[in-house]
């Protein structure tokens, strides 16, 4: 049985996690359920009514409790917030065992990486259990280590941005 492509979405630019969620709309386009869990991203989409009116085919996960971004709890908030991604990214090890999803996206993983709440090779060893399931990470911070596990690497970077009024 063939692997599943891993693609990197990283880079300072906006559009990463657009990017990816693109591409979750046009897997469920093409019959393919598709599941997303995101970490580091305060409220981040949770409460997307959008998101969530396309489930069954798109499942939107987020296993943080606070609403607030990561770098700003204190630290015992911190370890709290740890405790919670660790148990995301056990989730996101039984989708990939269960084969529950053709598609399973990680959403500022790399970012996890980056502040050491988990290393280079437990994103690997995570990895290693997705037989067919494509899977896409994003983050900022992209280093040869993280480069190495994908098939695909996407540089995002912001020319110009004005903000939409």
């Amino acid at each position: 049985m063939a692997k599943g492509l891993i693609h990197i979405y990283a880079g300072d630019g906006r559009g990463k996690s657009p990017a990816a969620i693109g591409r979750a709309v046009q897997a469920a386009v093409e019959g393919k359920s598709v599941v997303i869990i995101q970490f580091l991203k305060g409220k981040g989409l949770g409460d997307s009514d959008f998101l969530r009116r396309m489930e069954p085919e798109i499942k939107l996960f987020r296993f943080e409790k606070s609403d607030e971004n990561f770098e700003e709890l204190p630290e015992e908030k911190k370890r709290e917030e740890i405790m919670n991604i660790k148990n995301g990214i056990n989730f996101a090890k039984k989708v990939l065992t269960t084969g529950e999803c053709e598609l399973l996206i990680l959403d500022e993983v790399i970012g996890l990486v980056e502040k050491g709440i988990i290393t280079v090779e437990e994103l690997k060893n995570l990895l290693e259990f997705r037989e067919d399931t494509d899977v896409i990470l994003t983050g900022i911070a992209l280093n040869d280590d993280i480069c190495i596990l994908a098939d695909e690497v996407s540089k995002i970077e912001t020319l110009k941005f004005r903000v939409w009024e």
